[in-house]
């Protein structure tokens, strides 16, 4: 997936203790999530942004200041890099070149309003750019020209129907021609580098007003839609420094927003926003903290999220290296697998994923971690794309010797998300499963609210999916969640309802965890988890999933995996008799075969699903989901057929339970 891409894309007093989940009227994903900045009521004192503006204000280093390039490397840093791209580095440098986009089609005429084409003209900057300083021919040179070109005709960064000036377009593009400017600053006309200069600055004034720290105001640190813009804040802050007098506060004030999107971090290394948008964002991440720690000698690395970031990666894709475990907004479901749809292109040119796994090299480099660098190196091994290949270069250091990928333990548990992954080896013929249950942004969050009042939650693209599981047995994604949705629901993934409803405020728009309390989120979790070489055993307390006017008092999922089979056992107390129903989904058909037992159909594999309980009553309907909408209006998407679902529910009871045992057979 393209970096330059974004989709369509009470407990008592403890309850009290902790905010409830609010939504903000800026036009965003939908029109009722809070995206980057939201305005409360304000309260006695400065912003918090504002003390850590003066504290850490990260400026340009003084023997930086007139020198171009500057804010990524250096004169000198190049000339190692050009001594890198004809020795251990050239297969990766020609292949890098060789997908070039500003070297394949012209940039977007203005005003480029198509969806992602002016992340495209960013990527295509920096890329042509940091060509043309390798390789000084005038082709890339001239290419970039262009793209900078088209950047500065841009009248409106961004949709000028949903955030313009200040979203993603416009930190992709302040990243883009920022670079370009400081890349190319010697052999820019006078008129350009005004031009350019002036074009900067203008979109950055526009993008710091709207993040500036006011009274009131909070944030969305952890939210992609709120670090992206200003990770590119930050690059443009440095690239003009030294003509624009606003650049140092602009710096101050990207860096002080960077520090809380690091406090919010999970520090197991899981991304709340699934794998598609780690494939988007990190890169973002990687870009500015390279940009405080070369620019102004701020190094914000150490953190655990950086850290552990590759175990979520090599963890999160299923033994054929091609497809994920999609938890979250993540891909279109069946669509994505078969490799059908509009997006197939996008995520899996020529049927490989778009991991961005040089990012782990970056990682790997600067932890100097061989763990990460066989990651990294598997997962190139796979045939995976990334965006920037440019930035391999500078980024994989060539004198770790990797670990191979077999002595990564083949099971994790990330306990701050509270989610599973387990495989029994790390070849293409493994069997593997993933399970989750947890508070959508992890315990440590519920930790932060009274330490943090400038933060609020934005968690539209974590899924209500508690409790649910992915399988995948012989070269087959056996059974799994529909995919990125515009109002995501329980409906979509391989959990439980509660008189045919699902968790938290599901289907009032893309966050299901809108006006949600999170200290009842919190108790979400894993009360039990073994995880041996031939099986394991997952016990999660979803009680607090569920709202309380549904009833439940108790709700628990066991799962199970032992000799080749996977079980589910659900066990329910309520307060009045409610209807359990325990689900199973699958990309194509599900068919009866005999009492009890359905077939969920698969190639090479498929899955029988045997069902344990009497009294149990079964039905297969179509997986139907409400797919993406356009930015500001993603809940407004059309309504797709995605797959099956097999559902199996128990009489109304205030005791019951369900158990089912499901195991790969030949498709």
């Amino acid at each position: 997936m393209n970096p330059s891409i974004t989709r369509r894309r009470f407990l008592g007093a403890a309850a009290l203790a902790l905010p409830v989940l609010s939504s903000g009227k800026l036009m965003a994903q939908d029109a009722r999530e809070a995206l980057g900045p939201k305005q409360g009521k304000a309260k006695g004192g400065p912003h918090p942004l504002q003390a850590l503006m003066q504290a850490k204000p990260a400026p340009l280093r003084a023997e930086l200041r007139g020198v171009h390039p500057r804010v990524f490397i250096t004169s000198a840093g190049l000339a190692d890099l050009k001594q890198r791209a004809t020795t251990t580095h050239k297969a990766e440098w020609q292949q890098a070149l060789a997908g070039l986009v500003a070297m394949k089609q012209d940039p977007a005429p203005s005003p480029a309003q198509k969806r992602r084409a002016q992340n495209t003209v960013a990527i295509g900057i920096a890329g042509a750019a940091m060509a043309y300083r390798i390789e000084g021919d005038e082709r890339y040179l001239a290419a970039a020209r262009k793209y900078m070109e088209a950047a500065v005709s841009y009248p409106v960064w961004g949709y000028t129907y949903s955030k313009p000036n200040v979203d993603l377009a416009a930190g992709h593009l302040l990243y883009g021609l920022g670079m370009g400017y400081d890349l190319l600053f010697d052999v820019l006309t006078e008129d350009e580098r005004k031009r350019y200069r002036d074009k900067l600055a203008h979109q950055a004034r526009l993008l710091a007003a709207h993040f500036a720290p006011k009274p009131g105001k909070t944030f969305s640190y952890s939210q992609n839609h709120c670090f992206i813009p200003i990770a590119g804040l930050a690059i443009a802050a440095y690239a003009i420094w030294d003509e624009v007098p606003e650049a140092a506060t602009w710096a101050a004030q990207s860096r002080a927003i960077f520090s809380r999107v690091l406090d919010v971090a999970s520090p197991d290394g899981y991304f709340y926003e699934g794998v598609e948008y780690w494939v988007f964002s990190m890169p973002w991440i990687i870009h500015a903290l390279d940009a405080f720690a070369h620019a102004a000698g701020d190094d914000l690395y150490d953190h655990p999220a950086l850290q552990k970031a590759h175990l979520y990666m090599a963890h999160s894709l299923t033994p054929n290296g091609q497809d994920i475990f999609d938890f979250g907004d993540a891909f279109e479901g069946p669509l994505t697998r078969s490799r059908h749809g509009d997006e197939a292109a996008r995520t899996h040119p020529n049927g490989k994923l778009h991991s961005n796994y040089n990012l782990i090299y970056r990682l790997a480099a600067r932890f100097k971690s061989a763990e990460a660098q066989g990651v990294a190196d598997w997962m190139k091994s796979l045939g995976h794309v990334c965006a920037e290949d440019f930035w391999t270069l500078q980024w994989r250091d060539a004198s770790i010797t990797p670990a191979p990928i077999t002595a990564l333990a083949p099971h994790h548990h990330f306990d701050d998300l509270g989610t599973v992954y387990w495989r029994s080896d790390w070849t293409d013929k493994a069997t593997a499963f993933a399970f989750r249950a947890g508070p959508p942004e992890g315990h440590h969050a519920a930790t932060l609210f009274d330490k943090l009042p400038d933060w609020h939650l934005s968690m539209g693209h974590s899924h209500p999916d508690a409790g649910s599981f992915i399988l995948y047995a012989n070269g087959t994604y056996l059974s799994g969640p529909m995919g990125y949705a515009g109002i995501p629901r329980s409906n979509l993934s391989n959990t439980v309802l509660i008189d045919g409803q699902g968790q938290a405020n599901e289907g009032h728009g893309h966050d299901a965890f809108a006006d949600y309390p999170y200290a009842r989120l919190d108790t979400i979790r894993l009360t039990t988890v073994n995880l041996a070489s031939d099986r394991a055993e997952i016990v999660a307390d979803l009680t607090g999933a569920f709202r309380q006017e549904l009833g439940v008092d108790k709700l628990e999922r066991r799962f199970t995996y032992e000799a080749g089979a996977w079980t589910t056992t659900d066990r329910l107390r309520a307060s009045r008799p409610v209807v359990l129903t325990a689900q199973v989904h699958g990309d194509t058909t599900i068919a009866s075969r005999g009492q009890q037992r359905y077939l969920v159909a698969g190639k090479p594999a498929a899955l029988q699903v045997d069902i344990k309980t009497a009294g149990a009553r079964a039905v297969v309907e179509k997986g139907v989901v409400t797919a993406a909408g356009p930015p500001g209006n993603v809940d407004k998407g059309p309504r797709e057929e995605r797959g099956s679902v097999l559902r199996i529910s128990m009489p109304a009871a205030r005791e019951t339970s369900i158990i089912t045992t499901m195991r790969p057979v030949n498709g």
